[in-house]
């Protein structure tokens, strides 16, 4: 659990793609998950994967991109079994599952080379509500926190003796019990020294704040912006 949930942490790199703007990086992301929702067959796909493969070695994230589509395989084998049962043949049952991965791979992609600091000037680019971004950047934050914090819950909770992994599932989800009522309690605390440091801060006191940098397209973005609309133009066609 510990494995997968580090896959979901952002790391400063000084890699090719974090050095891109996020908004081309969020360019990149948007194509191929809209890649990943239009195309079906093996071959499309494979090459969809091939892309979010070579985006990741660029970006020195493959083995925490690795850690997501464990996460996201076994979703996407329910819905293997699903389709089957449900009467859709075995290859077709195969090209959704991988399509569910592809698009998570993709998702993740951004969130894995973009900090929350430059997703908020994502955001404010975009010309967002201030208190909109600030909730969504505030919880992209926190839920890597509220995650870690769940796992050390667990771990101090199995070490006095508190058993998970058996029991049916009701008793299971009765366990769970000494784990939420921490969980809650700690972020609670948490919630409210963020709400005294936002005070502190003076949050809200300016109606038009202003932000320390700006983002700027650099030759290189440019580059990479022009190539990555001409290969997604490319296959688009291709496909259709």
């Amino acid at each position: 659990m510990q494995f997968i949930a580090n896959g979901f942490i952002y790391r400063k790199s000084n890699s090719i793609i974090h050095r891109l703007d996020p908004r081309i990086k969020l360019l990149i992301s948007i194509q191929l998950f809209t890649l990943a929702l239009l195309v079906s067959d093996l071959y499309n796909l494979l090459v969809i994967f091939t892309a979010i493969t070579i985006f990741s070695l660029l970006g020195r994230i493959t083995q925490r991109l690795l850690r997501t589509m464990i996460f996201a395989t076994g979703f996407s084998a329910l819905i293997l079994i699903i389709n089957y049962f449900a009467g859709y043949s075995l290859i077709y049952s195969i090209q959704i599952a991988l399509r569910f991965i592809s698009i998570v791979c993709s998702t993740s992609l951004f969130f894995l080379v973009t900090s929350p600091d430059e997703l908020e000037y994502v955001l404010r680019w975009f010309r967002l509500p201030r208190d909109l971004v600030f909730a969504f950047v505030t919880s992209v934050r926190f839920v890597p926190v509220i995650l870690m914090d769940t796992l050390q819950i667990m771990d101090a909770q199995k070490s006095r003796g508190l058993e998970l992994e058996k029991g049916n599932p009701i008793k299971r989800i009765k366990k769970f019990v000494p784990i939420l009522v921490p969980l809650i309690i700690n972020e609670v605390i948490r919630s409210g020294e963020l709400a005294e440091a936002m005070e502190s801060r003076g949050y809200g006191i300016s109606k038009n704040p202003t932000s320390l940098y700006s983002l700027k397209l650099s030759n290189f973005d440019i580059i990479v912006m022009i190539s990555t609309i001409i290969a997604f133009t490319s296959i688009i066609l291709l496909v259709y």
